[in-house]
């Protein structure tokens, strides 16, 4: 062992080298050493299966033991409970060398185990950031008794909180366990892939960013995004429908366990249906399958050899499944740092390698793909941005401290943030509302819970508080007392000839009777033809900038540094064809159509033209029709008019429009001012610098059809 990992407790020691039998640390787990040892914040970044957990729990336990922390000194924070499920066995092998204790806490984890960590509190708590604000506003948690001796907080997977309001509600919430800890509180933060990690990393200190020690631990930034070799480990193919994907997938690599990624729901219970009909051993995992289910599939994929899982992004991070020999991504990710947690997957086993092959299932996705590979073989991946200007999320904390301290003084709440924007003072004129609209009570200095926040999320002990997020509504599908998971209401209220059918967990089922009150639905085997869908909510996502203008540079005769297969080198070559008159290296493409249409090709991104839409609001399409690539004008313009629109509008760029629909998905926009809800939406429906970068940029016109690039 090196002389970094001799600093780690004997105990801890005996047992890396004894009954791990590790002839010593990694890299990146030695560089962890030192810094958590000596109580730094840190940001730990490696590739999938590069040992992070145990670069952050080693340090930690050693801590424990030199130090004698008491009670839960130390919590585990996943995005996921599946995750969680899978790291408890670890986490309880490890502390136990010590004679500790690791436990799990979230919603699935019954009651009565949770009343047993509150009479015998382990050393280690691995749960969520809702279970740990439950765990805050519950009349049944000592809270201060709880937490009082807390010392740090691994988050994992920071990623995927730091990049949605989920990561605002952790900081929030963090923040007010070190208050009820008396003290900062030690956070590590892990990470597989992200473009930016010391703005992550300051991210996550929260009010401690320049108060406290930290240090990103990246052994070699230069490699932290290798491009495998040879080129043959990456595949891109054109496979034009679900139908032939599952032909392709079917037919290849017998024997090996093949992980299959779909960036839809609906997508992963057709391709999965369509691989069993041709007798491929097939699970599946997505959201919307109940967790018996999933983790039937998830557990039975992990003993067989030759099958196939097909699953959403949920087992995109870290979740064990065994030893995966192929990863097959239909169509492609939205961004690199997907990827790259996917392809992270496979070349685990000594003398494996990391491999994809991208199935295209059309045009848009072949394009995406290409794009999306030269940007990875360039090294880039994308920085994690928090979205700007979380004022609902602020509202959601002023609400849920009300109940964790039942009155709080209404010049004192700042404090319990630590100063940590935008939960400070700025945030008063939120407070304000609150009290207005009667979410709030304010009574001789004092705040506390008023009859609005009662009505509207007072069911259930406010359980519908403690989640940041609007989830469309679903009914829970059930066979007999079986739940097999939950499916979306249009399915059951759509016009039907003959009985109505389901597509769920890869099985078709025959609705036989629908008790609307309780939102349930129950089901009987049926032979086929059933059908699954989920409506999505909140603003569209869309592509980026750097992610569609990769797309521009493939239509511009860039291949990607892969396999390419035959069929996918003809789509491509079709598709530059057709897109001659609507790419051009030097800047966006006017095009007026046969049918006098117009549209302004920018190739800048959904967000960009949002933007851009909004700004040439005068000669927009009334309709204001845009989408990743192009934006809609009025019939009556030409090069000109937009050349000269487009570069008086570079200095007053206006924020996008917000529909009624994107405003009601934003949860807790009824606690804000209908002012600040949709300033806070257009904030994050913009991109300005794109918009800024395309309105520089010299029109060019054609006169030719638009292309189909379907």
């Amino acid at each position: 062992m090196t002389s970094d990992a001799e600093l780690l407790h004997p105990v801890v020691l005996h047992h890396i080298v004894n009954s791990l039998q590790w002839p010593a640390l990694r890299p990146m787990q030695q560089a962890a050493v030192q810094p958590l040892l000596a109580g730094e914040d840190a940001l730990l970044l490696a590739p999938t299966a590069g040992g992070k957990t145990e670069a952050a729990v080693f340090p930690l336990l050693s801590r424990m033991a030199q130090e004698n922390w008491s009670g839960t000194s130390v919590l585990y924070v996943c995005p996921l409970k599946a995750l969680l499920n899978n790291l408890l066995p670890r986490l309880e092998s490890y502390t136990a060398w010590l004679g500790r204790r690791a436990a799990l806490w979230h919603g699935d984890v019954p009651m009565g185990r949770r009343r047993a960590i509150l009479r015998e509190r382990p050393d280690i708590l691995l749960t969520t950031p809702e279970s740990l604000e439950s765990m805050l506003v519950s009349s049944a948690v000592d809270h201060n008794a709880f937490f009082g001796q807390l010392q740090a907080v691994v988050v994992d997977e920071v990623h995927a909180f730091a990049g949605d309001d989920r990561g605002w509600h952790l900081l929030a919430v963090l923040e007010r366990l070190s208050r009820v800890a008396g003290r900062p509180v030690q956070r590590i933060g892990l990470s597989a892939t992200v473009g930016n990690p010391d703005e992550l990393l300051a991210w996550l200190q929260g009010s401690g960013r320049g108060q406290r020690p930290a240090r990103a631990v990246v052994p070699d930034r230069h490699s932290a995004t290798p491009v495998p070799h040879p080129a043959g480990e990456i595949e891109l193919d054109y496979v034009g429908s679900v139908h032939n994907a599952a032909k392709v997938i079917a037919a290849l690599h017998h024997g090996q366990k093949r992980l299959v990624f779909c960036d839809s729901r609906a997508l992963v219970e057709d391709l999965g249906q369509r691989l069993r009909a041709l007798n491929v051993t097939t699970f599946l995992s997505h959201a919307s399958l109940s967790v018996d289910e999933r983790r039937r599939a998830e557990e039975a994929f992990a003993q067989e050899r030759n099958c196939v899982i097909v699953a959403t992004s949920t087992l995109e991070l870290g979740i064990d499944v065994g030893d995966l020999d192929r990863v097959i991504q239909i169509n492609a990710p939205r961004s690199v740092a997907a990827f790259l947690q996917r392809i992270g997957r496979t070349g685990r086993r000594p003398g494996s390698s990391r491999n994809c092959l991208f199935l295209a299932l059309d045009g848009e996705g072949l394009l995406h793909a290409a794009g999306l590979l030269n940007l990875w073989a360039q090294g880039w991946v994308e920085a994690v941005a928090p979205p700007p200007e979380p004022r609902h999320i602020v509202a959601q904390q002023m609400l849920a401290l009300a109940l964790q301290q039942h009155r709080i003084g209404d010049s004192l709440w700042p404090q319990q943030w630590n100063g940590l924007t935008p939960f400070d003072k700025s945030a008063d004129v939120i407070v304000r509302h609150l009290v207005k609209c009667g979410f709030l009570d304010v009574d001789s200095g004092m705040l506390f819970i008023g009859p609005e926040a009662e009505l509207r999320f007072g069911r259930r002990h406010f359980m519908d508080m403690l989640a940041v997020f609007t989830a469309p509504p679903q009914f829970t599908v059930l066979a007999g007392r079986s739940e097999i998971g939950r499916t979306d209401p249009a399915l059951l209220t759509a016009k039907v000839l003959g009985p109505r059918l389901l597509l769920l967990a890869g099985r078709s089922w025959r609705v036989t009777y629908i008790d609307w009150k309780r939102q349930r639905c129950f089901v009987e085997p049926a032979e086929g033809g059933g059908k699954a869908l989920w409506m999505t909510g909140g603003s569209p996502q869309g592509l980026s900038y750097r992610m569609v203008r990769a797309m521009r540079d493939v239509l511009l005769g860039v291949d990607p540094p892969v396999t390419l297969t035959g069929r996918a080198r003809s789509r491509l070559a079709a598709l530059r064809d057709d897109a001659t008159s609507v790419v051009h290296p030097a800047g966006p493409v006017l095009v007026r159509g046969d049918d006098d249409e117009v549209r302004l090709w920018t190739w800048a991104g959904f967000r960009a033209n949002a933007t851009l839409i909004a700004t040439l609001s005068e000669f927009a399409d009334p309709a204001q029709r845009y989408d990743d690539a192009s934006v809609r004008l009025r019939p009556d313009v030409d090069r000109a008019v937009v050349q000269q629109a487009m570069a008086d509008a570079a200095d007053r760029i206006c924020l996008p429009d917000v529909s009624d629909k994107a405003l009601a998905g934003l949860k807790f926009s009824a606690a804000l001012p209908e002012r600040l809800a949709v300033a806070t939406l257009a904030s994050r429906l913009a991109d300005i610098p794109a918009a800024q970068a395309v309105l520089a940029e010299p029109v060019q016109m054609t006169y030719l059809s638009q292309p189909d690039r379907s």
